[in-house]
């Protein structure tokens, strides 16, 4: 029995459920303490039947059970058990004295009740009588073998199948040649007592209470430390244990595995050593190499894996993919690595620099659209403009030329034409602000076409590949041979390699044209070429790198809370850089080029700038005809249809500039005179000059003044707009005055 006990020690397993003889078991628990095996951790539980060792053996059986956990049915506390009892002690006591037993146990009861049961089933099954049958067997060697069973037999075996009823145990009722129990209890020893920590019932299974659902009581286990109370984990690290772990040879990717002076490196190995020690128990462990000792594999991952479930190794540590045929036959932990597999290609610049570069910042729509805004927005203004604004009159060459000039030179905000009308202004001001935001965007996207690298990727997806008859590269002893397969890639097409040299290497010749191979790797690859090569494409989905246990290994659950707790931990950020790199190297995809502008990206401008140019239009026409509108009723002999065209193109023609071609006396007098402009001086027409030498005003005589002189204006504001155009008026007049004063001194002459 010790030997056995011996053994247990050697197993993962810390929970044993015992069953055996009272005398055997009280032996049995007095050798497991005596191997430290009623310790801290372990978990012991007692069937029914030696749940009652308590009962018959007494102290001795407590001082060896601590911690112990049993189950027994379940008896009702009625007043009929009580008095029961209170009778059984009195007369078992009598009858065996100096006894330990205290009360009756379970077993007991049972017999109480079965006594009962047996009386009711004669009762039932009467008078029969009880001769044996013959026995249909020849050839008998015995007279026990003649003898058949009795007819009273079989009566009274049927009626006590049959019995139910209440007894002092409870309901009573035979089922299956088995006593039914319904309900049991729960019982912990702890010290030298017996405590009920819970029920199991069919309705409420495992609870604190046998008549609802609760928790159970506390429960104090083998070798229970009141300071620090933990519960079992349900098994214990074998004593005298010493994990082997089995260990990749990766010649071409160091940076995951590698054995340095006898000892194991690597992120993946860095990985579970910060895993194992977080652990609140000790993992004895040694790592060795699943190779020759010369550098080289002896076998593939496949079958370093099989060797977890021969039972050669304990574990294996390493850069092993998750895959679904190995899970067949090994425990995986949850990954510690990013997970899936892409494609790796090399990159080139695709700037073209060509004489008509300065068009791609804008798509043609744009093109078309800016300049059809540009034209629109200069007739909008000459419309507006051309009756009262000089700068818009003229042959109609020349108001065409101004209105493509004037349009067009607000792209530079050069225009030279002055604005007079305040809707237009408006409609300009709108314009402006449209051709800024478009004139900034082209600066800003032409800036990129000539001077950001648009790198771009040779190769964008494997069917490419495939039309193309490429060659596709994969990392040597990996699964993605399975892969490319069921991506309909030639099996002639697929060719290995061993290291991010051989990558390099093939790539940059033309060997093949992509590497499919998994993420960690290919971003270790790109840590040292990231400005030659790009990952892109779909990401076919695996697991990722994790640890290999043989199938039930309680380790693998504890390992895998370690990796979920470490992976959110700062650690586990460090170790990833240290095997990246600080930079991370971006994917280069179309999303990185600079793309053209579309009209659809100021579709909202345009729509303001011209919503604007059209109501400012429409006012304007409005305010036109509403101050014309006397010209409509001027002339009724001809039809409104008629009339009103003539009208209308009359108005738009119009000259209303305040600088209109003076009369001909008028021309006549400037021509005579002229005035020279001067910053504090304003040109006074000869005319004006003349008239006020008629007056009365003392001015000397004819001959003695100029006929068209300077007038200083001692005034440091120049004269208003107004002004001007009252003086006008008043040359006007004079003009008729000595119009008028000609023409009777004629008729006075004449007569």
């Amino acid at each position: 029995m010790k030997t056995a006990i011996s053994n247990l020690k050697q197993n993962w397993t810390s929970v044993f459920v015992v069953r055996m003889s009272h005398a055997l078991a009280q032996k049995f628990f007095q050798l497991a303490k005596d191997e430290g095996m009623m310790a801290q951790g372990f978990v012991w539980i007692t069937a029914y039947g030696l749940t009652d060792i308590f009962d018959v053996v007494g102290s001795p059986a407590l001082d060896v059970m601590q911690g112990v956990l049993g189950v027994k049915p379940h008896v009702q506390d009625t007043v009929e058990l009580q008095n029961f009892r209170q009778r059984w002690r009195k007369k078992y006591r009598l009858e065996n004295p100096g006894t330990s037993l205290s009360e009756p146990t379970v077993s007991g009861l049972y017999a109480y009740d079965t006594i009962w049961a047996l009386a009711l089933a004669a009762e039932k099954a009467g008078f029969v009588n009880s001769d044996f049958r013959p026995s249909l067997t020849k050839n008998v060697s015995t007279d026990f073998d003649r003898i058949d069973t009795s007819k009273a037999a079989e009566k009274l075996r049927g009626a006590l199948l049959k019995v139910l009823f209440f007894g002092i145990s409870g309901k009573f009722h035979i089922k299956d040649m088995q006593l039914v129990s319904s309900n049991y209890t729960i019982i912990n020893v702890v010290g030298q007592e017996r405590r009920e920590v819970g029920f199991w019932t069919p309705g409420s299974g495992i609870s604190g209470s046998p008549k609802m659902k609760s928790d159970l009581n506390t429960i104090v286990w083998p070798g229970y430390n009141e300071t620090a109370p933990t519960a079992p984990r349900g098994w214990l690290f074998p004593t005298n244990k010493n994990l082997t772990i089995g260990m990749p040879v990766k010649p071409g990717f160091e940076e995951f595995v590698r054995f340095e002076n006898g000892k194991a490196t690597g992120f993946c190995v860095d990985v579970f050593e910060a895993v194992v020690k977080e652990l609140s128990y000790d993992v004895p462990r040694h790592y060795e190499q699943f190779g020759d000792g010369e550098g080289s594999s002896n076998g593939t991952y496949d079958e370093l894996v099989y060797e977890v479930y021969l039972k050669r190794y304990d574990a294996v540590v390493g850069d092993i993919t998750i895959l679904a045929n190995r899970s067949s036959y090994v425990d995986f932990t949850l990954p510690y690595t990013e997970s899936g597999v892409r494609m790796l290609v090399p990159v080139q610049d695709r700037r073209q620099k060509t004489a008509w570069t300065f068009l791609r910042p804008l798509t043609a729509d744009l093109w078309l659209g800016t300049g059809a805004f540009f034209i629109f927005t200069g007739f909008v203004v000459w419309s507006i403009e051309h009756r009262i604004n000089q700068d818009f009159r003229g042959s109609p060459a020349s108001q065409i030329g101004s209105v493509f000039y004037f349009s067009f030179s607000t792209l530079v905000f050069a225009h030279r034409e002055q604005i007079l009308n305040n809707l237009s202004r408006i409609a300009i001001v709108v314009w402006l602000f449209v051709v800024l935001i478009v004139q900034q965007s082209y600066t800003a996207s032409l800036s990129s076409i000539l001077t950001v690298e648009q790198l771009q990727p040779t190769v964008t997806n494997l069917e490419e590949v495939v039309r193309n008859g490429g060659n596709v590269g994969y990392l040597n002893d990996s699964f993605l041979p399975g892969l490319l397969k069921r991506l309909k890639i030639d099996e002639s097409k697929m060719i290995a390699f061993d290291s991010p040299v051989e990558y390099d290497e093939a790539l940059s010749s033309g060997k093949v044209a992509v590497i499919v191979d998994e993420i960690p790797y290919l971003k270790v690859f790109l840590s040292k070429y990231c400005q030659k090569y790009t990952m892109v494409g779909p990401t076919y989905k695996f697991d990722g790198f994790g640890y290999a246990f043989p199938r039930g290994s309680p380790l693998t659950p504890d390992i895998s809370r370690g990796i979920l707790k470490f992976a959110s931990d700062d650690r586990m950020v460090k170790m990833q850089k240290d095997l990246y790199g600080e930079t991370s190297c971006p994917d280069k995809d179309d999303s990185q080029t600079s793309s053209s502008l579309t009209l659809h990206s100021f579709k909202g401008l345009f729509i303001i700038s011209g919503a604007s140019s059209v109501l400012a239009l429409i006012l304007h026409a409005a305010i036109t005809i509403y101050n014309n509108r006397h010209e409509f009723n001027s002339d009724n002999s001809q039809s409104p249809w008629r009339r009103w065209p003539a009208i209308l193109s009359k108005l738009f023609h119009g000259d209303d500039s305040p600088s209109n071609t003076p009369d001909k006396d008028e021309a006549a007098a400037e021509n005579v005179g002229s005035a020279v402009e001067t910053p504090l001086s304003i040109r006074i027409p000869s005319h004006i000059v003349e008239h006020l030498s008629d007056t009365d005003t003392g001015s000397p005589p004819e001959g003695e003044g100029t006929p068209g002189r300077e007038l200083s204006v001692q005034d440091t504001e120049p004269l208003s707009f107004a002004y001007m155009h009252s003086e006008r008026e008043q040359n006007r007049a004079a003009s008729l005055s000595r119009s008028g004063s000609s023409i009777r001194r004629r008729q006075i002459s004449m007569e």
